[in-house]
């Protein structure tokens, strides 16, 4: 019988809206959920397309003003 421990990988799915929790994340990990003419959507970003806002904004705070999405519209 091996001693050495398998190789194990994992997904981990966290829903938040928690600003500090999302700092943690690059945008590339992130997927935002949105209603978009009563379906649900799941979309990956880009971060490089994120770059310029990244220079003065953390991914939080994108989140938080809705630049990403996944926020209520109003």
């Amino acid at each position: 019988m091996s001693t050495k421990n398998p190789i194990t990988r994992m997904q981990v799915i966290v829903s938040t809206q928690s600003v500090p929790l999302v700092n943690e994340f690059s945008i590339d990990d992130l997927i935002i959920v949105e209603r978009e003419k009563g379906a649900t959507v799941f979309k990956r970003l880009d971060e490089k397309a994120f770059e310029t806002w990244l220079d003065d904004y953390s991914v939080g705070e994108l989140w938080e003003k809705n630049i990403l999405g996944g926020r209520p519209r109003k």
